[in-house]
């Protein structure tokens, strides 16, 4: 199949669910436009423009991708709090599997402004609108759900775990130090919560998140680690990618990327060795600070 026509019917079946009022049960568009897609020869990926894809349904859907699988081991651990609950996706699909979750935004789509859901429509199911920190805090009876909480803000997924006074806790995104959680949510967890259920989620290209069921370690371990600067060796802001601001600003680095709240630099040596569409693609970013 030409990949217009591979588009053509992406967009008349994005634009169909796009304007459904709620989902059913057993209704899953975010995984079927996934599968469509990847579906696709190989060869057409990068005319597909997968990455674009991928924004585009997380906008709509959800950033994590749920399967049958993941649905059932939520509903095993009900009641659920939601934080962070964004489209409000996972929750509808429990929801209409008649499962008993409490779903929160700081920032519900539609009513607000949020810069992870620009899509043009409210969300899927009922969002309140509170901080993620005093739902979590309220609900301590309910297991904790968060889903793809940002790599660059603790307050998203560190302060949340903090808040929360219960025990079980479902973790939707990648393991360790990866595109979700904070570095301080991941050591928090290494520390004083263990694994008990992992479930393989779809994932697209590059990607590997999972949803993990944590449950709280008896005793309690502070968290004493501290980041340094490679160069110079002072402290640096926990999860700090580089080096501080005193070596930035008396050795700048050839190139320079913002990403959130992290600087990524490139030597000269680096830029040399890119391929060069790759060299003018990170010399043309709007991230570029230098």
């Amino acid at each position: 199949m030409e990949v217009s026509a591979i588009l053509a019917q992406y967009r008349a079946r994005l634009d169909v669910q796009a304007r459904a009022a709620r989902l059913a049960a057993g209704e899953n568009p975010c995984l079927e436009l996934m599968t469509m897609l990847l579906a696709a020869p190989r060869e057409l990926w990068p005319a597909l423009e997968l990455e674009e894809r991928r924004r585009e349904l997380a906008s709509l859907f959800s950033w994590g991708v749920p399967n049958e699988r993941a649905l059932e081991v939520l509903a095993a651990h009900a009641p659920l709090v939601e934080c962070g609950a964004g489209m409000g996706y996972w929750s509808a699909l429990l929801r209409a599997r008649a499962v008993d979750v409490a779903a929160y935004d700081a920032a519900p789509p539609g009513a607000e402004t949020n810069a992870y859901h620009a899509f043009p429509r409210g969300p899927w199911t009922a969002i309140e609108r509170e901080d993620s920190m005093h739902a979590a805090r309220r609900h301590g009876d309910r297991t904790l759900v968060l889903c793809w909480p940002p790599f660059d803000d603790d307050r998203a997924s560190y302060a949340v775990l903090r808040a929360y006074r219960g025990d079980t806790l479902v973790y939707i995104g990648e393991r360790g130090e990866g595109a979700t959680g904070s570095v301080r949510f991941h050591r928090e967890l290494a520390l004083n919560w263990s694994v008990e259920e992992e479930v393989r989620l779809p994932n697209w290209p590059r990607l590997r998140d999972t949803l993990a069921v944590y449950r709280r370690n008896a005793v309690r371990r502070s968290l004493r680690e501290r980041d340094r600067c490679f160069e110079c060796k002072r402290y640096i802001p926990t999860g700090a990618i580089g080096r501080c601001d005193w070596c930035f600003a008396q050795r700048p680095a050839a190139l320079v990327l913002q990403v959130g709240r992290h600087r990524l630099e490139y030597v000269q040596e680096m830029l040399d060795a890119l391929p060069p569409e790759r060299r003018q693609a990170l010399e043309n970013s709007p991230n570029r600070i230098r």
